[in-house]
């Protein structure tokens, strides 16, 4: 798979980006739902399976997902009406 380079700015670059110190080193590393809303935002890119199989797997991994978060974070990226659907069908 080749490695495919995307550009944002603003509150879209920094929203949902918490810094982990892995090995001594601080990693940006977005929070789930930013994730989701990020596959929804380049769905054209990775494909509307890979962004919709990662909303399912955010609703699977958690004991009760944050789905104001997902809404938030798809505002930002300005994908609220293409996610909302998806949303309303797997609630």
């Amino acid at each position: 798979m080749a490695l495919k380079i995307v550009r944002a700015s603003g509150e879209a670059l920094t929203a949902g980006v918490e810094t982990h110190v892995i090995d001594g080193v601080p990693v940006p590393i977005t929070v789930p739902a930013k994730t989701v809303a990020d596959c929804f935002k380049h769905r054209n890119k990775i494909g509307i399976d890979v962004a919709v199989e990662a909303l399912r797997d955010f609703m699977k991994s958690r004991p009760r997902p944050d789905l104001n978060a997902i809404y938030r974070y798809a505002q930002l990226d300005r994908v609220q009406s293409v996610i909302r659907p998806y949303l309303e069908a797997m609630t």
